[in-house]
């Protein structure tokens, strides 16, 4: 499989690193959260989306936007960038599985509550990750590409299908991170009401309010429970966790070859393994 890739990719990248490149690409294109909740309950969670009112999605898109305002205070600018250590996932994740089970208890009206902690949980787990790729997490826009892994997990109604893959994101939000970026870096207090923050926040909850729809979907199916919702948060934090881990080999490798021979490697890859059986 490693001489196939090398053949075909022809970019300049290193063997370790484009085996590097396609495990990043697995994790960023690992099947969707309803379907793994769905499988791992053995419970239809579909159905659930379609029951969702449209008043309860757009209270859901506020709720996600508060989430993750709520998080950029409590939980990133805390991390020491200059320490690395090994992501502590599973402390993660099982602080996401005790709000979890607030959500399964209480359904939907618990999730203003249950969310903003479970999204600074998972801010803090995401910034972990990246630092242990070699992110300077005191960087203004490596505190930017955490916040981005929020939008990798769903896509927007406003996007196109160019949109939707995870290059195609980044490039719908650089304009937005760049421009929030430039904003904190030019600040020692970074107010979360000033207009590249909203920007930035505004964009991204559109995306993350996908997998969080999914979530209380789930959690609103009957006989879920608080164990349930502590799984359907387990489950969901693995979600982010996983595409924090691809979104930042990538970075660690643009950092090496630039992001245009990252990318091409990352279309190359794609194709080479969608034309052979089993890949």
């Amino acid at each position: 499989m490693t001489e196939h890739r090398a053949e075909m990719v022809t970019t300049g990248l290193s063997t370790p690193h484009l085996e590097a490149l396609a495990t990043a690409r697995e994790l960023l294109e690992s099947p969707g959260l309803i379907a793994r909740v769905s499988s791992t309950l053995a419970t239809p969670i579909d159905a659930g989306m379609d029951m969702l009112p449209e008043a309860a999605r757009r209270r859901i898109l506020t709720v996600a936007e508060a989430s993750l305002r709520t998080a950029l205070k409590t939980a990133l600018w805390s991390l020491n960038g200059d320490r690395i250590s090994t992501p502590s996932n599973r402390a993660h994740k099982a602080g996401s599985a005790i709000s979890g089970a607030l959500g399964g208890a209480f359904g939907l009206p618990a999730l203003a509550i249950e969310l903003p902690v479970s999204t600074s949980i998972m801010l803090r787990s995401i910034a972990e990750i990246a630092r242990a790729e070699g992110e300077d997490l005191s960087d203004s826009a490596a505190q930017m590409a955490c916040l981005e892994v929020f939008a990798l997990g769903g896509a927007s109604a406003e996007d196109d299908l160019a949109d939707t893959g995870y290059f195609g994101v980044r490039a719908a939000l650089a304009r937005a991170v760049s421009e929030a970026a430039k904003y904190a870096a030019s600040t020692a207090g970074v107010r979360h009401s000033a207009p590249p923050m909203v920007r930035l926040i505004s964009q991204i909850a559109a995306r993350f309010s996908i997998p969080v729809s999914e979530k209380a979907a789930a959690q609103s199916v009957p006989l879920i429970g608080a164990a349930g919702g502590a799984l359907i948060n387990v489950l969901f934090m693995d979600h982010f966790q996983s595409a924090a881990r691809g979104h930042f080999i990538v970075r660690r490798l643009e950092r090496v070859y630039g992001q245009p021979a990252v990318r091409l490697a990352y279309g190359e890859l794609e194709g080479f393994e969608g034309s052979r059986p089993g890949w």
